[in-house]
């Protein structure tokens, strides 16, 4: 995909202040004293579902026409920002996940006043039969990968380099995630080298439940 442009960024970045603040980031004294360098923190955690792709579904739904009904599957933060988005633009949310999905996950979902289907053994399983349900019931299939949803993800990324511009490396906690640094740091010119972090290494130590051994975590 093209890479958005900084207009374009901040265009996004508007789309998303008319419905949350910019979270904050800070630079705490005793992390950086651990590290031996200056650490910032960029705090997601501060959206109102608590994960950045509220940014980008924000974004997406403010280009998408009117219609009846969404739909999207999900492991949970997509299916809250699917979720908060519909009921802004008042229309229903359809919400698939997989069976032993995280309760807390399916409970903010449902908060949010998303319809919640539980489906399949893994994401692929949920996401075939949400696109099943959107040809059945005439529901518009939300992706959980996009142009729009980069772009407004990307927001996130123009508020760190801007507050702090001397950051030179820049660490992203998924493979998903990793796609809006590069594209916020291009556009702004910025040395910053992102680098990726993984939730979980390749191969689970022998303590580690034979469930999550089985499970690798993967980006939806």
């Amino acid at each position: 995909m093209n890479l958005p442009t900084l207009a374009e960024i901040e265009a996004a970045a508007e789309t998303v202040y008319r419905a949350m603040p910019p979270t904050p980031q800070y630079r705490w004294p005793l992390l950086c004293e651990h590290t031996g360098t200056d650490v910032w923190l960029k705090h997601e955690n501060h959206t109102p579902v608590g994960a950045f792709k509220l940014r980008g579904g924000l974004v997406y739904f403010s280009q998408l026409r009117k219609t009846n009904g969404v739909i999207a599957a999900t492991r949970g933060n997509h299916g809250q920002s699917v979720a908060l988005c519909a009921r802004q633009y008042g229309m229903s949310a359809t919400i698939v996940v997989p069976h032993g999905n995280s309760v807390e996950k399916n409970a903010a979902m449902r908060a949010l006043g998303a319809e919640l289907i539980e489906h399949g053994e893994d994401f692929q399983a949920a996401r075939l039969h949400a696109e099943s349900l959107a040809e059945e019931k005439g529901l518009f299939m939300v992706p959980s990968f996009h142009p729009l949803l980069v772009t407004g993800v990307a927001s996130a990324s123009l508020e760190l380099f801007r507050a702090a511009p001397e950051i030179d490396t820049l660490y992203v906690r998924s493979a998903w995630a990793r796609a809006y640094a590069p594209r916020s740091r291009r556009a702004m010119r910025s040395g910053c080298r992102p680098r990726s972090l993984v939730s979980s290494p390749p191969r689970p130590p022998p303590t580690r439940s034979r469930s999550r051994s089985e499970k690798p975590w993967m980006p939806k």
